[in-house]
């Protein structure tokens, strides 16, 4: 069975979205650097490598290192500025990654086709939240992993002090431990923490701030 998913956000609010990391990823600096976020890196290490598909990525730092390991490595974002600068950054590390220009909606796999997903910084409004998680996960296979780290509900206060962290604005865009474990239900939680962390990616993610990591595994079901 095909499995594609109906769009879950208004035309006007993917346009705003879009135009917003178009400008961002225009910069011929790699806004979050080359290198992966710190926590997929030293989780994704201890798996063994399968298929793998990463969530809103980017410029490509976190699918690049992912290929790098070996894993078969599917992409997605709505950005072009994005897309050609991963293409670019996995020429140079001589990888090659299956990267696709769209969002969620756009995304037609089977169920059950990937070992693992990233969700580094993908922050899904809490009315979107839950539905697109789930159908993230629907491409999971059993025992399947999710590999997650986002800033958390506690970020604006570290932002207040330090714009240069970055990230959301918006608590509806942040998450807790509480609301990680209600929308992967069906999850063993091999690791859920909120913790404070000093973040040195690229020029947008700079400073001390809160953050929730999830090392979660599909039920076998």
């Amino acid at each position: 069975m095909r499995w594609q998913v109906k769009p879950l956000q208004s035309t006007i609010q993917l346009r705003k979205m879009k135009a917003f990391w178009d400008a961002r990823y225009a910069q011929q600096t790699y806004s979050y650097g080359k290198e992966p976020n710190v926590y997929f890196k030293n989780t994704l290490k201890t798996l063994a490598p399968g298929k793998i598909l990463l969530a809103a990525e980017g410029e490509g730092r976190n699918a690049v290192y992912a290929a790098s390991l070996g894993w078969e490595v599917y992409a997605y974002d709505f950005s072009e500025f994005a897309y050609q600068k991963a293409l670019k950054l996995a020429a140079e590390k001589g990888v090659s990654l299956n990267y696709q220009i769209g969002s969620l909606s756009d995304l037609e796999f089977p169920d059950g086709y990937f070992d693992a997903i990233g969700l580094v910084y993908v922050h899904f409004p809490n009315t979107l939240s839950k539905a697109n998680h789930q159908l993230l996960t629907q491409l999971l296979k059993p025992k399947g992993r999710v590999i997650l780290e986002a800033f958390s509900k506690n970020h604006l206060s570290f932002q207040k002090q330090n714009p240069k962290v970055g990230g959301p604005k918006n608590l509806n865009q942040l998450y807790d431990t509480s609301q990680l474990k209600a929308e992967f239900k069906n999850f063993d939680m091999i690791e859920l923490k909120e913790e404070v962390i000093e973040l040195a990616e690229g020029i947008f993610h700079q400073g001390q701030s809160s953050v929730v990591r999830m090392h979660a595994q599909k039920g076998e079901y």
